[in-house]
């Protein structure tokens, strides 16, 4: 019985035949649809940006002003001593000589007491003593932020044998004009200082056991 049932379900009459091959004729006649996208039945669609930037629009009044210097602390002033906390010379004391036009504080040593030679700190990181130095006879007044500057020399492109194994100059090394300047402008304040002020420049702020910064008088 099952075998001829499915017998008779390959077997097809001649209305069934001409209807399959109708619609096949029909299939072959329609258009094709487009590809259709990821999202279900939406059309994936590519689109290309351009490499040009349109210009920014300017906001009036919306010009950066330049940031103004900070203030000097109350306990800075001319001649003060202050404690370094921070760089190279971090610990040693220094006298303080004038704030310059970058906010930026302009010390010294003085270089031939405790070997710090002219540097600009920033404010934040000094402690101010209640210790003085007099600054009669010294004039700093040439010496600005632009003293300061790197030597933008372009350095030799030499290949040659003497060339490639020449010494070149220590980076940060202070030139001979340089030098000279510092020991010109420091040399009224080395002769006004007397010896325990000498001695307490010459000597390194620490911490010991059992002292609190808070609790200390500068």
């Amino acid at each position: 019985f099952g075998s001829s049932h499915r017998h008779t379900d390959r077997v097809r009459s001649p209305t069934t035949r001409a209807a399959v091959s109708a619609a096949g004729h029909r299939a072959h006649l329609r258009p094709r649809l487009p590809a259709m996208g990821k999202a279900g039945q939406a059309k994936q669609v590519f689109r290309a940006f351009g490499t040009k930037r349109r210009p920014s629009r300017k906001v009036a009044g919306a010009e950066k002003k330049a940031a103004a210097a900070p203030k000097l602390k109350k306990s800075i002033s001319p001649g003060s001593v202050l404690i370094l906390l921070a760089g190279r010379f971090r610990g040693r004391r220094v006298v303080f000589l004038k704030q310059l036009p970058s906010g930026l504080l302009l010390v010294t040593g003085p270089y031939a007491v405790n070997g710090v030679p002219l540097r600009r700190v920033n404010q934040r990181y000094c402690i101010a003593t209640s210790t003085k130095v007099d600054l009669k006879g010294a004039d700093f007044d040439k010496v600005g932020d632009d003293y300061f500057a790197r030597d933008t020399k372009a350095k030799s492109k030499k290949k040659d044998a003497e060339g490639m194994f020449a010494k070149d100059a220590a980076p940060g090394a202070a030139s001979a004009e340089k030098k000279s300047g510092q020991k010109t402008m420091d040399e009224p304040i080395v002769k006004a200082l007397p010896d325990d002020v000498k001695g307490y420049l010459k000597s390194r702020f620490s911490l010991t056991a059992r002292m609190f910064p808070h609790e200390l008088k500068f």
